[in-house]
């Protein structure tokens, strides 16, 4: 069978970028079973309370939901178990390093098939304030009425 080739997203955390302000993004590789990868290739996760958390100079991700795959038998595995996540040595140092700082987490943004590998992004990010989060969203609604009034200026639809 002809490995897949390209990107497919399985699963994206929407709310994590307005939460968090994501300094900067890694791609991991995760330790998986059998069926949380068929259950992924069905398209089936939930990042929502996701996290990455470093153990004994490793990376684990908690939190994020894989549902038992159905046609599994016995061999099923757990759908919130702890996941590895598998980085270079490098670049877990480098990340270890500017989790030392404080107020910066891990946050998985998104789990895709990348050339029908399982992979995981993970933004190193800082949690914003409420008035952020109020900030980001008035931005957000003052750039869609300039792209509005800039489309009706187009058509000729002055106001």
């Amino acid at each position: 069978m002809p490995r897949e080739k390209g990107r497919k997203v399985v699963a994206s955390n929407k709310k994590a970028r307005h939460d968090y302000a994501v300094l900067d993004t890694y791609e991991a590789g995760m330790a998986l079973t059998g069926t949380e990868v068929k259950s992924l290739r069905a398209g089936r996760a939930s990042l929502v309370d996701a996290f990455a958390q470093e153990r004994d100079g490793e990376l684990y991700l908690h939190g994020m939901h894989i549902p038992e795959y159905a046609q599994g038998t016995w061999t099923n595995h757990e759908p919130r178990r702890t996941r590895k996540l598998l980085l270079n040595r490098l670049e877990i140092n480098r990340l270890l390093g500017k989790l030392k700082e404080s107020g910066l987490t891990l946050v998985p943004l998104q789990v895709y098939f990348s050339d029908g590998w399982a992979k995981v992004e993970i933004g190193l990010a800082r949690g914003k304030k409420s008035y952020d989060k109020r900030q980001d969203l008035a931005k957000r609604d003052a750039d869609r009425e300039i792209q509005r009034a800039a489309g009706r200026r187009g058509k000729g639809m002055n106001e």
